[in-house]
């Protein structure tokens, strides 16, 4: 074993040894949150955005609690929702400062937002298609607040005169000209102001570039992540000109990622970062040459079998997370290291057998901790997130569904 293994194994028996310890009280299946980690995963996210403020992604983190406690830090503004539901709910909770990031066709959350002044003031809406202004107009239900729009930017990258694109299927407004037309629109539509644009590059920010046992495809993947930050950068600030030549009291141009912030900090167009999931540091932000976070959301699984020597099973533990499926949108099998999943069987519906040669030294009713793929997806899993800092269980907060709510 070598030094960094060694050093990483003594880091895991003792985080293990604290989480059971602080735990102890509790029946499995549990999720907790390391604060520790947490507040230091916050604090290398201000580090690496260098002075500009993180907006926050719930979708990252589903719990009011936590959203609260990072903007309670200095370095972090306002919330990035994932739906018009979640964005009013917020606002409702004492949010006054929340970017819807995608689209909505929620007619009758449109027609709350048009008819609330509070609400109108705090949430911003996103648009890519003046299609999308029609459907709020529609469903103003004879709401006549002036509705705060964001327009995105499709940050995809285009090689070999487009035939090639890189990138997630977001908006259809790729270039300066695009974007600026239907700012106008914006503009020239009563009953909307243009404050804001986003563009998330999600294949910078969101794609290791640093994956074990694949040094080709690493490679590959930063010399892509390379061209494309350059592209985009002069893509942004030609839009944002653009834009501002419309608008000049634009508000904010939103940007970035968790595994981008640096790089996104750094154009001068840009006013604010986005991220989120580097605060719990999911496994798949493990792969990273741009930083390293100290994994901070887990849950465990009770032993309930021990069907052989070398083999336990866990009840339960199949959370798959978003994306194309594969064997990295499972959890991580994390303390005590060594486990694996069975390979006819996986992470399953109501029991997971994990092989390895830790099996042998856990009892019925050991918890088995694991790491989610994704972050915020964890708490669509758990009503209660328990906060530990150190070796005690020092609060215990509701997720989203905890309290009653499930906006996707």
């Amino acid at each position: 074993m070598t030094a960094r293994a060694a050093d990483r194994a003594a880091h895991r028996a003792t985080d293990r040894a604290r989480y059971d310890r602080a735990t102890a009280h509790l029946d499995a299946p549990v999720a907790l949150v390391d604060l520790d980690a947490f507040d230091a995963n916050a604090d290398d996210l201000v580090r690496r955005a260098g002075g500009k403020p993180i907006r926050v992604a719930s979708k990252s983190v589903r719990c009011r609690a936590l959203l609260e406690r990072v903007l309670a830090r200095d370095g972090f503004a306002g919330v990035m929702s994932f739906t018009l539901k979640e964005s009013l709910w917020l606002a409702r909770s004492g949010f006054d400062d929340v970017l819807l990031a995608y689209p909505s066709a929620d007619r009758a959350g449109f027609a709350e937002l048009t008819g609330d002044p509070g609400l109108a003031a705090s949430v911003t809406v996103m648009v890519d298609d003046p299609a999308q202004l029609r459907l709020i107009d529609e469903a103003r239900d004879g709401g006549t607040e002036v509705v705060r729009v964001c327009l995105e930017l499709d940050t995809s990258f285009k090689a070999l005169g487009g035939k090639v694109r890189i990138g997630a299927l977001r908006s259809p407004l790729h270039s300066p000209v695009q974007v600026a037309a239907l700012a106008r629109a914006v503009e020239r539509r009563p009953g909307f102001r243009l404050v804001g644009v986003m563009a998330y590059e999600g294949h910078v920010a969101g794609v290791g570039d640093a994956v074990e046992g694949h040094p080709a495809r690493s490679r590959a993947v930063r010399m892509m992540q390379s061209a494309a930050r350059k592209e985009l950068a002069a893509r942004r600030a030609e839009t944002i000109a653009a834009v501002r030549a419309v608008a000049p009291d634009l508000e904010f141009v939103n940007g970035g990622g968790t595994g981008s912030v640096q790089h996104t900090a750094a154009e001068r167009a840009v006013t604010e970062i986005a991220a989120g999931s580097g605060l719990f540091v999911p496994r798949l932000f493990d792969n990273y040459t741009s930083f390293s976070g100290r994994p901070a959301a887990l849950f465990a699984q009770p032993v309930v079998r021990r069907p052989g020597p070398g083999t336990v099973t866990v009840l339960g533990g199949g959370y798959p997370a978003s994306g194309v499926a594969g064997t990295d949108r499972s959890p991580e099998p994390y303390l005590p290291e060594g486990l694996r999943y069975d390979a006819q069987e996986g992470a399953g519906e109501v029991q997971t057998p994990l092989h390895g040669p830790s099996a042998d030294d856990l009892r019925i009713g050991d918890k088995v901790w694991f790491r989610h793929a994704k972050a915020g997806e964890l708490c669509e899993r758990f009503d209660t997130l328990h906060l530990v800092e150190g070796d005690r269980v020092t609060g215990s907060v509701p997720t989203y569904r905890g309290e009653g709510h499930t906006f996707l």
